[in-house]
């Protein structure tokens, strides 16, 4: 085990490109599943239920292994710029492929437009990401940034219940409704806010410090606005107000 994870740190751009071709081979592989009728008859809701399938499997793997690198190596958290151990660089390799076979499907659907704000999202990500893999710096960063998965899971769950129709006041959607508001603002806010005010807090020292600062402020922007808008969705409307507009982020 130790001599594959140093030959993955020895030739982390291969690593990389390994992990994006193995999740390419999974979204080829999810297309033989069944999917509810509700899909099947929509091209925009099919294209989205595959994207959206890969997405989960990637957060029920990323966001326990981040929570495992913390308990693993505690003093993770204390130093987000120079803490590194085999197993979270690993993890950011992972995730840094998944990224970048993600943004690459999102380009190439045909559905770029309604989906810019997840490619904006991810041009940010692999590029953090990726300054982290192939300088092994911000690695324990980047963990701490993939906390957002476990919130991932129920907010890629939310969207495929809707998708395949099941209704709102099911119990199956209330349970995922309340995991994911409360993960939302557990894992998601939480690491972002505590990523940021490192960044703040350390701004002095860090390299390039000013890029990092502008990326997470962009993406704290994002974040809110979803979560805005998951709020008035689930709690503060009977109907979504989405007009008829295809777009990830308003459903």
């Amino acid at each position: 085990m130790d001599g594959w994870l140093k030959e993955v740190e020895r030739r982390p751009v291969l690593s990389v490109f390994c992990s994006s071709l193995t999740f390419m081979l999974l979204h080829t592989l999810l297309k033989v599943l069944p999917r509810p009728h509700a899909v099947n008859r929509d091209p925009w809701k099919s294209y989205k239920w595959k994207n959206l399938s890969v997405s989960l499997v990637h957060s029920l793997l990323t966001g326990p292994w981040a929570i495992f690198c913390v308990f693993q190596y505690p003093l993770i958290v204390y130093d987000l710029h120079s803490s590194f151990t085999p197993v979270s660089y690993l993890l950011v390799v992972v995730s840094t492929g998944y990224f970048i076979h993600d943004a690459r499907d999102i380009i190439f659907s045909g559905y770029a437009r309604e989906s810019w704000e997840f490619l904006l999202h991810h041009v940010m990500v692999i590029w953090t990401f990726l300054y982290a893999v192939l300088t092994r710096r911000y690695v324990a960063g980047a963990v701490v940034a993939l906390f957002v998965e476990v919130n991932s899971v129920f907010l890629h769950s939310r969207l495929m219940l809707k998708m395949a129709e099941v209704q709102k006041d099911s119990l199956l959607y209330k349970l995922n409704k309340f995991l994911n508001v409360t993960t939302y603002i557990g894992f998601r806010l939480a690491a972002q806010f505590y990523l940021t005010g490192y960044i703040i807090f350390n701004y002095s020292w860090l390299d390039h410090a000013g890029y990092f600062l502008a990326s997470m402020m962009l993406m704290n922007i994002m974040i809110l606005i979803y979560f805005y808008r998951l709020l008035r969705a689930d709690f503060f409307s009977k109907q979504s107000q989405s007009n008829g507009i295809r777009k990830f982020a308003q459903d």
